[in-house]
C-alpha cells in the first residue's frame, strides 16, 4: 500500500486537488482558480512523464486559462456591478452563442485531426468534443456565465463514458462525482444568477 501511495502520490494529489477545485466552483469561490493553476501546472509533468504529451499541452493550456480566469474574476466589470463588489454570477448572453459553436466547431475539427493524424487514439471523436468543449467551459466559467455548468456536464458525462470504455473505474467514478456537483453547482448558480437580477431591478424601481 506505501509503495502504491509513493509510486502515485503525484495522481493522487491532483484528484484531490480536482475535488477541492469543484467544490470552490460550486461555492463560486475565488481561490478556485489558484487551484486551477496549480493542479494542471502538475498534470504537465505527471502526463509527460508517462509519455502522455497532449495532455501535458493542455494541461499548459488549462494552467494558462487559470491565470486568465483569476484576473477576470479579480478585475473584470459587468453591468451593474458595484464599484468594490465582486463579479456577479449571470446568464450567457444570446448573442454570445453562435460565436462559441463556432468556436466550439473549429477547435473540435482542429483537436480530431491532431489526434486523428498524429496520436494512436482510438476514440478521437470523442477525445477532441471534450478538450473543444472544455475550452468554451473555461471561458464561460472565466465570466461567470451559469451555463458554464451545461457545458462540464456534457464533458463529465462523456469522459465517465469513455472512461468506463477504456477500463479506468476509478477516474469513470471521479468524473461520476463530476456530474453530480457539476448540476448541483448549475442550479445553485442559477439561484445566485436570478437574485442578482432581482437585485438590480429593486435598485432601479
Amino acid at each position: 500500500m506505501y509503495e502504491f501511495i509513493v509510486g502515485h502520490w503525484l495522481d493522487i494529489f491532483t484528484t484531490l486537488l480536482g475535488i477541492l477545485y469543484l467544490v470552490l466552483e460550486y461555492r463560486a469561490s475565488i481561490s478556485l482558480w489558484i487551484v486551477g493553476i496549480i493542479m494542471p501546472a502538475l498534470d504537465v509533468y505527471l502526463y509527460w512523464s508517462h509519455g502522455l504529451y497532449g495532455d501535458a499541452g493542455m494541461a499548459v493550456y488549462y494552467t494558462a486559462a487559470a491565470i486568465y480566469g483569476y484576473a477576470v474574476w479579480r478585475f473584470g466589470k459587468k453591468r451593474g456591478q458595484g464599484e468594490k463588489a465582486d463579479m456577479p454570477i449571470t446568464h450567457m448572453p444570446g448573442r454570445l452563442y453562435l460565436p462559441a459553436v463556432a468556436f466550439l466547431a473549429v477547435a473540435w475539427a482542429a483537436t480530431y485531426y491532431v489526434l486523428a493524424a498524429f496520436t494512436n487514439s482510438t476514440v478521437p471523436l470523442l477525445d477532441a468534443f471534450t478538450n473543444a468543449m472544455s475550452f468554451v467551459g473555461l471561458w464561460a466559467l472565466a465570466r461567470k456565465y451559469v451555463e458554464q455548468w451545461i457545458f462540464w456536464i456534457v464533458v463529465d458525462v462523456i469522459c465517465c463514458y469513455l472512461y468506463i470504455v477504456k477500463g479506468i473505474p476509478f477516474k469513470a467514478l471521479l468524473y461520476g462525482l463530476y456530474v453530480v456537483i457539476a448540476v448541483m453547482g448549475y442550479l445553485k448558480w442559477k439561484r445566485m444568477a436570478a437574485s442578482y437580477i432581482s437585485d438590480i431591478h429593486k435598485n432601479n424601481i
